[in-house]
């Protein structure tokens, strides 16, 4: 089954470029041309991932993006964004963007970008515990478990709802639990981009991640700050 695709962008010739080639590699694609159009499609048919404008009418991409991750929404999302936008790609990215690139593109590395996208967050239905492949991965720690096949997580059983980057970044501390790891070496390992120095966004997705496995985010006891280091992951201990 073909994965469907939202593209956004106030240019025709831009709408029409991109539809024709995730058209030619196979997938289907819908088109819009506002942000509050975009906001309704996304919301009545759940595309597969959006490719996104940042500087749209009526609603930017910064805000689209903002109000689908609060209706729950975790589509994967690709920012568009002009040379010239003064854009903060580490507020866009915190916001729920998945990666971005500016523009003018190859339309070519748009679909190779969207493919690496959906290669990632390729999710499984639902399986309860119990019906879990004995074969298939699963990482446990305490109360969280992590299918990586599946692209799921649950904390005391419950699934976690995780934007793509989030799953990424529990995945990789989970896969090395015990170590300390910095900054610089998760946003390497899971954005795989030369943010300059800059990891708010490291410090962002960690906190995003503690409030939804933390019982007091105040006093973590899965995802430990290493002052003047970076983060762990570890089993948390019999009396915490």
């Amino acid at each position: 089954m073909s994965k469907n695709i939202l593209v956004v962008d106030d240019e025709e010739s831009i709408l029409t470029l991109l539809q024709y080639n995730l058209n030619q590699s196979g997938y289907d694609v819908q088109t819009a041309m506002d942000g509050e159009e975009a906001l309704q499609k996304a919301v009545e048919h759940h595309p597969d991932l959006i490719v996104l404008d940042l500087m749209l009418p009526k609603l930017d991409g910064i805000e689209v993006c903002k109000q689908l991750r609060q209706q729950k929404l975790m589509i994967p999302i690709l920012m568009l964004t002009a040379k010239d936008d003064e854009f903060d790609k580490v507020l866009g990215l915190e916001l729920g963007a998945d990666d971005y690139m500016t523009k003018p593109f190859s339309p070519r590395e748009v679909v190779a970008r969207v493919k690496a996208i959906l290669r990632r967050s390729q999710t499984a239905s639902f399986l309860p515990e119990n019906d879990v492949d004995e074969d298939v991965e699963q990482v446990r720690i305490g109360d969280l478990r992590i299918l990586p096949e599946h692209y799921e997580a649950y904390f005391l059983s419950e699934q976690l709802e995780l934007t793509p980057k989030e799953f990424e970044l529990l995945l990789y501390l989970s896969r090395h639990k015990g170590r300390v790891l910095t900054r610089d070496q998760l946003l390497s390992a899971v954005w795989n981009y030369d943010f300059a120095g800059d990891t708010r966004i490291v410090d962002v997705h960690i906190s995003h991640l503690r409030e939804k496995i933390e019982r007091n985010t105040k006093k973590p006891i899965y995802i430990k700050t290493i002052r003047g280091l970076g983060y762990k992951l570890e089993e948390p201990k019999a009396n915490e």
